[in-house]
């Protein structure tokens, strides 16, 4: 097994190279870190905008009558039975 001794360059030719990877890494590092920084600004605009949302859906639903009232809508389109609570406590003879 051989051991990895780092290679030191004896002139500046050969360090040309090494710089000139180490500038394309710093770039590629650069844009990596501009892109994540891209995606959490898009993250949280998107979080903003599902929190409006369900706002907006809490607001709505509010708005809307209990499933106990009788005046709740009717989506079916069958006339809705009105409720008196005389009845309720009357056994059904079906």
């Amino acid at each position: 097994m051989t051991e990895y001794t780092p290679h030191v360059p004896s002139d500046s030719s050969e360090s040309d190279p090494i710089a000139t990877s180490m500038q394309r890494l710093s770039k590629k590092i650069q844009l990596i870190a501009d892109a994540v920084k891209a995606l959490h600004q898009d993250r949280n605009q998107l979080e903003t905008k599902i929190e409006d949302a369900q706002k907006r859906i809490q607001h709505i639903l509010s708005r809307l009558p209990a499933q106990s009232d009788g005046r709740q809508l009717n989506l079916l389109g069958e006339p809705a039975a009105p409720t008196n609570p005389e009845d309720d406590n009357e056994p059904t003879t079906h």
